[in-house]
């Protein structure tokens, strides 16, 4: 995971530090319909420098890295860097290259890679728009962008209820951005982009909780707030209470291209 300043740094290497291990064995990060997706869209021929923003526990680098020349992957947490290097090891996977870095200051030159790859990681980016012109800065001419993340709806009201719950459950949640706010970085950032893929997660409740280490009093929190939710709220995270709790939340794939003079 990776973020910029360094509070956030911080909030952030408290969160994933303590959770590294159980990433490694999440399903969502794992597996999925977008990893395969991103995989494909990367259209890797085997001489491709691949860039992994947020490597997190390194699912999506260990994916690429067979298509790949090289696979750089980043994060700002330690733990999780180790948790991908062991993980690495065990597939015989060698190149990969694991280092801790930021998002927002990548210690890279100009124009280092083919493709640029963000899983699950850019709703804890504190600067977005940082992190997408540091990556149209190390990106070559005719290099790619995959943006795989959780998004919130459109609806200003839905907006608010996903993203609260989703602080509540991790507080180094930062935001899940709108599409239409996605495609506004990126344009601002030099990109041209296409959403390749909208899909569905859906989580388990106490699975989701737990692999986070939410404190009790913010599971509370967010169980209050599905008890209180609105029709539409139900309808748009398809609401489950009792002890089958859990929601789906809405997330995509995104291809971007810089602009390069």
């Amino acid at each position: 995971m990776s973020t910029n300043s360094p509070e956030s740094v911080a909030s952030v290497r408290r969160q994933f530090g303590a959770v590294a291990a159980a990433y490694a064995t999440s399903a969502v990060h794992a597996s999925g319909p977008d990893l395969k997706a991103l995989v494909e869209a990367a259209g890797l021929t085997g001489r491709e420098q691949v860039l992994d923003l947020g490597c997190g526990a390194g699912h999506t680098a260990l994916n690429l890295a067979p298509g790949a020349a090289h696979v750089t992957a980043v994060d700002v947490t330690p733990e999780m860097l180790d948790t991908a290097a062991g993980l690495a090891e065990q597939r015989g996977i060698t190149n990969i290259t694991f280092r801790l870095a930021d998002v927002s200051e990548l210690p890279f030159e100009d124009r280092t890679f083919d493709i640029v790859a963000s899983r699950f990681s850019a709703h804890h980016y504190a600067d977005p728009a940082r992190a997408l012109a540091e990556a149209a800065r190390v990106l070559r001419p005719g290099g790619r962008f995959l943006l795989v993340d959780t998004i919130a709806p459109e609806d200003p009201a839905l907006d608010t209820f996903y993203n609260a719950t989703e602080l509540l459950r991790d507080g180094s949640h930062v935001r899940n951005w709108r599409i239409s706010e996605w495609r506004g970085m990126f344009t601002a950032a030099g990109f041209t982009t296409e959403v390749l893929l909208e899909f569905p997660i859906d989580l388990g409740g106490d699975s989701w909780v737990q692999r986070s280490q939410t404190p009790p009093a913010m599971v509370d929190a967010i169980k209050a707030l599905f008890a209180g939710a609105t029709l539409a709220a139900r309808a748009a995270f398809a609401l489950r209470e009792g002890e089958q709790w859990g929601w789906r939340i809405p997330a995509m794939l995104l291809r971007a291209a810089p602009h390069h003079e």
